[in-house]
């Protein structure tokens, strides 16, 4: 696949950065940042849109793991 063909290389695809979102989340930044293909307006709202879900999936985790660690204080209290 040549530049001339107009064919885009894999790391460009957005299967490739949706992806890539899905694995590392923000980690994945520099493949919008860099991809010559969206414009500045697209990058910027890709980013925002990012940012936020990673945002509420750390928030839900970090929820999720002290609700976790009282049930499991709660059960080490009833074992005698």
């Amino acid at each position: 696949m040549d530049e001339d063909t107009g064919a885009r290389k894999w790391y460009w695809k957005t299967s490739t950065l949706i992806i890539a979102v899905l694995s590392v989340g923000p980690l994945a930044l520099p493949l919008v940042w860099f991809n010559p293909y969206l414009n500045r307006n697209r990058k910027t709202i890709y980013t925002i849109i990012i940012i936020v879900v990673s945002y509420f999936l750390i928030m839900w985790s970090i929820n999720a793991y002290n609700k976790y660690m009282k049930i499991y204080d709660d059960l080490l209290k009833e074992i005698p």
